[in-house]
Protein backbone atom coordinates (compact mmCIF):
# COMPACT_ATOMS: atom_id res chain seq x y z
CA UNK A 1 0.00 0.00 0.00
CA UNK A 2 2.91 2.39 0.67
CA UNK A 3 3.98 1.73 -3.13
CA UNK A 4 0.39 3.06 -4.19
CA UNK A 5 0.71 6.57 -1.81
CA UNK A 6 3.99 7.02 -3.54
CA UNK A 7 2.70 6.69 -6.92
CA UNK A 8 0.07 8.88 -5.79
CA UNK A 9 1.97 11.72 -4.75
CA UNK A 10 4.24 11.75 -7.20
CA UNK A 11 1.08 12.00 -9.60
CA UNK A 12 0.12 14.68 -7.90
CA UNK A 13 3.44 16.32 -8.08
CA UNK A 14 3.82 16.35 -11.75
CA UNK A 15 0.09 17.67 -12.55
CA UNK A 16 0.81 20.41 -10.27
CA UNK A 17 4.28 21.03 -12.22
CA UNK A 18 2.53 21.05 -15.78
CA UNK A 19 0.59 23.40 -14.19
CA UNK A 20 3.30 25.51 -13.58
CA UNK A 21 5.15 25.56 -16.76
CA UNK A 22 7.16 28.24 -17.58
CA UNK A 23 6.26 30.67 -20.24
CA UNK A 24 8.31 30.74 -22.99
CA UNK A 25 8.35 33.27 -25.46
CA UNK A 26 6.82 33.26 -28.91
CA UNK A 27 4.10 31.17 -27.57
CA UNK A 28 1.56 33.69 -26.38
CA UNK A 29 0.68 35.45 -30.34
CA UNK A 30 -0.27 32.42 -32.45
CA UNK A 31 -2.05 31.19 -29.27
CA UNK A 32 -4.17 34.84 -28.78
CA UNK A 33 -3.73 34.77 -32.46
CA UNK A 34 -5.92 31.76 -32.66
CA UNK A 35 -8.53 32.86 -29.85
CA UNK A 36 -9.34 35.72 -31.61
CA UNK A 37 -10.14 33.66 -34.76
CA UNK A 38 -12.03 31.12 -33.54
CA UNK A 39 -14.10 34.15 -31.71
CA UNK A 40 -14.58 35.80 -35.02
CA UNK A 41 -15.53 32.87 -36.70
CA UNK A 42 -18.31 31.91 -34.30
CA UNK A 43 -19.53 35.03 -33.65
CA UNK A 44 -19.39 35.23 -37.71
CA UNK A 45 -21.74 31.98 -37.81
CA UNK A 46 -23.91 33.51 -35.17
CA UNK A 47 -24.74 36.34 -37.17
CA UNK A 48 -24.83 34.77 -40.66
CA UNK A 49 -29.27 34.61 -40.59
CA UNK A 50 -29.05 38.28 -40.40
CA UNK A 51 -26.96 38.88 -43.26
CA UNK A 52 -24.05 40.53 -41.70
CA UNK A 53 -20.27 39.79 -42.60
CA UNK A 54 -17.43 39.99 -40.50
CA UNK A 55 -17.08 43.54 -38.96
CA UNK A 56 -20.17 44.50 -39.82
CA UNK A 57 -20.85 44.49 -36.23
CA UNK A 58 -18.80 46.38 -35.11
CA UNK A 59 -19.73 49.28 -37.58
CA UNK A 60 -23.82 48.69 -36.68
CA UNK A 61 -22.30 48.96 -32.87
CA UNK A 62 -20.61 52.13 -33.08
CA UNK A 63 -23.05 53.75 -35.09
CA UNK A 64 -25.44 52.63 -32.37
CA UNK A 65 -23.98 54.67 -30.13
CA UNK A 66 -24.02 57.80 -31.96
CA UNK A 67 -26.37 59.72 -34.79
CA UNK A 68 -23.92 59.85 -37.19
CA UNK A 69 -20.46 58.95 -37.87
CA UNK A 70 -17.54 60.07 -40.52
CA UNK A 71 -15.73 56.81 -42.55
CA UNK A 72 -12.25 57.86 -40.50
CA UNK A 73 -14.32 57.99 -37.25
CA UNK A 74 -15.40 54.43 -37.35
CA UNK A 75 -12.29 53.16 -38.61
CA UNK A 76 -10.82 54.64 -35.62
CA UNK A 77 -12.82 53.34 -33.47
CA UNK A 78 -12.70 49.74 -34.74
CA UNK A 79 -8.77 49.88 -35.32
CA UNK A 80 -9.00 49.50 -39.14
CA UNK A 81 -7.63 51.69 -42.13
CA UNK A 82 -9.58 54.11 -43.75
CA UNK A 83 -10.41 52.72 -47.25
CA UNK A 84 -11.39 49.18 -45.82
CA UNK A 85 -13.82 51.49 -43.89
CA UNK A 86 -14.62 52.67 -46.70
CA UNK A 87 -15.20 49.14 -48.68
CA UNK A 88 -17.43 48.03 -45.85
CA UNK A 89 -19.56 51.27 -45.50
CA UNK A 90 -20.57 50.78 -49.64
CA UNK A 91 -21.05 47.00 -49.42
CA UNK A 92 -23.39 47.69 -45.96
CA UNK A 93 -25.18 50.66 -47.73
CA UNK A 94 -25.84 47.87 -50.77
CA UNK A 95 -27.38 45.69 -48.09
CA UNK A 96 -29.48 48.55 -46.91
CA UNK A 97 -27.98 48.67 -43.07
CA UNK A 98 -26.34 52.17 -43.15
CA UNK A 99 -27.41 55.45 -45.24
CA UNK A 100 -24.79 58.21 -46.21
CA UNK A 101 -25.97 61.63 -45.14
CA UNK A 102 -24.40 64.89 -45.96
CA UNK A 103 -22.77 66.65 -42.66
CA UNK A 104 -24.76 69.23 -41.40
CA UNK A 105 -21.32 71.43 -41.34
CA UNK A 106 -19.23 70.54 -44.24
CA UNK A 107 -21.72 69.60 -47.01
CA UNK A 108 -18.50 67.77 -48.67
CA UNK A 109 -18.29 65.07 -45.70
CA UNK A 110 -20.15 62.33 -45.84
CA UNK A 111 -21.37 60.90 -42.60
CA UNK A 112 -22.94 57.13 -42.11
CA UNK A 113 -26.08 56.61 -40.31
CA UNK A 114 -27.97 53.18 -39.51
CA UNK A 115 -31.17 52.92 -41.25
CA UNK A 116 -33.89 51.15 -39.35
CA UNK A 117 -33.20 47.62 -41.01
CA UNK A 118 -29.48 48.53 -39.64
CA UNK A 119 -30.71 49.50 -35.86
CA UNK A 120 -33.23 46.77 -36.01
CA UNK A 121 -29.74 43.96 -35.93
CA UNK A 122 -28.16 45.91 -32.33
CA UNK A 123 -30.31 43.64 -30.47
CA UNK A 124 -29.09 40.56 -32.44
CA UNK A 125 -25.69 41.59 -32.35
CA UNK A 126 -25.31 42.26 -28.61
CA UNK A 127 -26.82 38.57 -28.04
CA UNK A 128 -24.57 37.21 -30.36
CA UNK A 129 -21.52 39.00 -28.46
CA UNK A 130 -22.36 37.67 -25.41
CA UNK A 131 -23.18 34.15 -26.29
CA UNK A 132 -19.87 34.21 -27.76
CA UNK A 133 -18.64 35.45 -24.80
CA UNK A 134 -20.32 33.37 -22.43
CA UNK A 135 -19.23 29.91 -24.69
CA UNK A 136 -15.26 31.16 -25.25
CA UNK A 137 -15.61 31.86 -21.39
CA UNK A 138 -17.31 28.10 -20.19
CA UNK A 139 -15.49 26.87 -17.46
CA UNK A 140 -13.44 30.46 -16.06
CA UNK A 141 -14.43 31.35 -12.54
CA UNK A 142 -15.88 35.17 -12.26
CA UNK A 143 -12.05 36.15 -10.82
CA UNK A 144 -10.51 34.21 -14.17
CA UNK A 145 -12.85 36.36 -16.16
CA UNK A 146 -11.57 39.84 -14.58
CA UNK A 147 -8.26 38.74 -14.54
CA UNK A 148 -7.94 37.59 -18.05
CA UNK A 149 -9.37 40.93 -19.48
CA UNK A 150 -7.81 42.96 -17.28
CA UNK A 151 -4.38 41.23 -18.57
CA UNK A 152 -5.80 41.53 -22.07
CA UNK A 153 -6.36 45.44 -21.47
CA UNK A 154 -2.92 45.67 -20.43
CA UNK A 155 -1.77 44.16 -23.62
CA UNK A 156 -3.22 46.57 -25.77
CA UNK A 157 -2.29 49.48 -24.11
CA UNK A 158 1.34 48.54 -24.22
CA UNK A 159 1.37 47.45 -27.83
CA UNK A 160 -0.93 51.00 -28.12
CA UNK A 161 1.41 52.81 -26.43
CA UNK A 162 4.16 51.15 -29.24
CA UNK A 163 2.14 51.91 -32.16
CA UNK A 164 2.30 55.81 -31.37
CA UNK A 165 5.73 55.60 -31.55
CA UNK A 166 7.68 56.43 -34.70
CA UNK A 167 8.65 53.35 -36.14
CA UNK A 168 10.92 54.80 -38.90
CA UNK A 169 8.66 53.56 -41.73
CA UNK A 170 7.34 57.94 -42.13
CA UNK A 171 3.71 56.43 -42.01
Amino acid sequence: MAKKDKQAKKDKSEEKDKSRERYEPGTLQPELTKAARSMRTFLTRSLSASGLYAGQDGVILALSSQETMTAGAIATELGVKPPTMTRTLSRMEAQGFIKRVADESDGRQMRAALTELGRRQVGAISYAVKATEAFALSGFSDKEMRQFCKLLKKINGNLGQENDKDDGFGE
